[in-house]
């Protein structure tokens, strides 16, 4: 927990803000950062006790904010499939520092024009 003047900030909090996420995609980015490998859909529900159309949308908000990626995968009969993992952890972290290094920019700013 982090301590902000008045206000305890947690950390979820501070990563749910940063990259405007909800809940579920804030607990589904958790979860496959904790994971070191692939999940399709059907995977990530069942692990996460989710509709499949929830994981869908989530997963969707994350590949457009670039924090999760995914393969496809062509099945020999036909067809194919997605796995989802996320973003490198290293890279997610730089991101999250950057919004935080702009707040703090902006808040200064915000501060001299008083």
């Amino acid at each position: 927990m982090i301590t902000f003047a008045c206000k305890k900030i947690r950390l979820d909090e501070i990563v749910r803000c940063s990259f405007s996420l909800n809940k579920t995609e804030y607990n589904m980015l958790m979860f496959l950062l904790g994971k070191e490998k692939e999940f399709d859909i059907h995977a990530i529900s069942k692990k996460m006790g989710l509709e499949r159309t929830t994981v869908q949308k989530a997963l969707k908000k994350l590949l457009d904010k670039k924090l999760a990626k995914r393969r496809q995968l062509n099945i020999e009969t036909g067809g194919y499939f997605f796995l989802y993992s996320a973003k490198n952890k290293i890279w997610i972290k730089t991101q999250l520092l950057k919004i935080i290094r702009q707040w703090e920019k902006t808040a200064e700013e915000e501060i001299q024009n008083l």
